[in-house]
């Protein structure tokens, strides 16, 4: 039996023994239902961080728990040097969702986007990669150097080599950069912790015309936007784009820790041993994916993404006029929301977090908003009015 301690005592083993690479807030969540954590206190909050965007069908969906209680009776590992029922079965299921016909599984949204970088090397034969300002791809080697933000670059330089970063929305700015050598293009539908950017529709059917036209492929990274975050099941089917790369994660299987690197045709033949993971693939994560897609379908959780998205923006979207001197901007695209603040973050997120609700940040200034699918109205609303009473604390602190 797990023994029962208080929130300080668990705070002080986890700082005692974990590796110290991630600032924390003094919060020690046990326990999520849909679109609640509760704390070692009792004390139950509004998850708007959900999972970092892992927990799109809610925390312990029921189809997803007993998916995964069914198949941990059965197996729980399996190597990809076996074919797997599970694991057939869902690579059926992605690639019809995805409208791509092959997928590599893997563990994470980084893996994804480090399989894409070098299966988009291998198939073309050449060595450079372009990628956005601001974008963000992962902290391994390869999506390390494919991310813009200097803090997470340049403790670990030298990087791989051939990376060009150009500006987001630019088009022209990425038709200078686009040449002979270049391998793939990976770009955001909209940059989540660059600040919750969305791109142009123009702009990324540019992009793609562009890779078309010079023998580059083109990357849409998804591991945030996927699985009906942004209105969509995929954030690129809002411009009626195709890629050749998608990598996806976070929400795959229903926060579980899971990867896939979805494959167009114009990747072509990719050949044994280039890549591979051992867990990738395994059938506990294939099983609790099955179920996470599922739900997703059934429930329509895309549609009401767009759906309280457009409330949300609605309700708060006119924020920088009503408290100029503390917001800039309202972004977004159904629920992966941000508000632009013309001060720092962390004390509204702190805030927040004294009134019940969990938020992200994107960057220093930005509040992000990534509640779970299954969040309702109504509690959207009370985040909303939150928000509004931070706001206007701000705004009193400053008469």
């Amino acid at each position: 039996m797990t023994e029962v301690l208080s929130h300080v005592d668990y705070m002080a083993l986890e700082e005692a023994h974990s590796s110290g690479v991630y600032a924390k807030r003094a919060l020690t969540v046990v326990r999520g239902e849909g679109a609640y954590l509760w704390d070692a206190d009792g004390r139950r909050y509004i998850d708007c961080v959900g999972g970092q965007g892992a927990a799109n069908v809610g925390h312990a969906h029921p189809k997803v728990v007993a998916a995964i209680q069914a198949q941990a009776r059965v197996l729980i590992s399996c190597p990809e040097l076996f074919y797997n029922d599970q694991r057939a079965l869902l690579l059926q299921k992605l690639t019809q969702l995805a409208g791509m016909p092959r997928a590599f599984l893997c563990n994470s949204g980084a893996e994804a986007v480090e399989a894409a970088l070098k299966f988009a090397k291998f198939a073309t034969g050449r060595t450079h990669i372009v990628a956005a300002m601001r974008g963000f791809h992962g902290r391994t080697m390869g999506a390390l150097s494919a991310t813009w933000e200097p803090k997470y670059r340049e403790p670990f330089a030298p990087l791989v080599p051939n990376y060009t970063h150009v500006p987001f929305n630019d088009l022209a700015a990425a038709a200078a950069a686009i040449s002979e050598q270049t391998a793939a293009v990976i770009v955001e539908v909209v940059q989540g912790e660059g600040g919750v950017r969305p791109a142009s529709g123009d702009y990324l059917r540019g992009l793609q015309a562009l890779c078309h036209e010079r023998g580059a492929l083109f990357i849409i990274d998804e591991v945030q936007t996927g699985f009906g975050r942004t209105g969509r099941m995929f954030a690129h089917q809002h411009y009626d784009l195709s890629p050749d790369l998608m990598p996806v994660a976070k929400s795959i299987a229903g926060g579980l820790p899971f990867g896939a690197c979805l494959i167009g045709e114009r990747v072509g033949q990719l050949q044994p041993a280039i890549h591979g993971t051992t867990f990738g693939g395994n059938p506990l994560g294939c099983a609790a994916a099955r179920a996470a897609i599922d739900v997703l379908i059934e429930e329509n959780l895309p549609a009401r993404a767009a759906a309280l998205g457009d409330f949300l923006m609605a309700r708060l979207g006119d924020l920088p006029q009503r408290f100029r001197a503390h917001v800039r901007e309202v972004r977004g695209l159904g629920l992966l929301f941000g508000i632009e603040l013309r001060g720092k973050v962390a004390p509204v997120l702190k805030a927040l977090q004294s009134k019940g609700i969990l938020a992200l940040p994107a960057g220093l200034t930005v509040l992000r908003l990534l509640p779970p699918l299954v969040i309702s109205q109504a509690d959207l609303e009370q985040v909303a009015q939150a928000i509004e009473a931070v706001l206007d604390e701000l705004s009193a602190d400053e008469a």
